[in-house]
């Protein structure tokens, strides 16, 4: 215990020269600690973004006659995804990583389909100020685009640096 007190100064050994032997934490775990960072957050937007569609395709169904049955499944899938995802980040399992990153792309692929089949994007360039509603829609299909993309890179760069190196032979 009297070595640990300042008052004596440092520890008989320590001076300094053992520093090539101290353990140093390799590269890829702080990497794959960045990369989980990263992923918590864009899965954080994701469910936002689909509490959003949530909230759009709640609100169409009532102005129509019926739900779209497209549009739901899209936000399921995704709600699935999104537990998936945050489940293989927390516990690094890839196949989970790979699953999520292939629902919310299928979730993704669907919500552009719906965008695409109710015609949104001719109906509100040419009447835009009539359609604002239509277009917070839109813009969150397009911004849901460029997040899947940002969560594809951080989920191959994530299960690449979790995976053990390759032994060279």
């Amino acid at each position: 215990m009297q070595q640990r007190k300042s008052t004596y100064g440092r520890p008989t050994g320590t001076d300094g020269s053992d520093f090539s032997y101290r353990m140093v934490v390799e590269s890829r775990y702080q990497r794959v600690a960045e990369g989980k960072s990263h992923l918590s957050k864009l899965i954080f937007v994701q469910a936002i973004m689909q509490i959003i569609g949530v909230l759009y395709t709640v609100l169409q169904t009532s102005w129509e006659e019926g739900p779209n049955r497209i549009a739901i499944s899209s936000i399921v899938v995704c709600l699935i995804s999104l537990v998936i995802g945050d489940l293989g980040r927390r516990r690094s399992r890839a196949n989970l990583l790979r699953l999520y990153m292939v629902g919310s792309s299928i979730a993704l692929i669907l919500s552009i389909y719906c965008v695409a089949k109710d015609n949104l994007t001719l109906q509100v360039i040419s009447n835009w100020e009539a359609n604002k509603f239509e277009l917070l829609e839109i813009s969150r299909v397009i911004l849901g685009f460029f997040i899947q993309i940002f969560s594809i890179c951080t989920v191959v760069s994530l299960i690449r640096n979790m995976s053990p190196p390759k032994k060279a032979s």
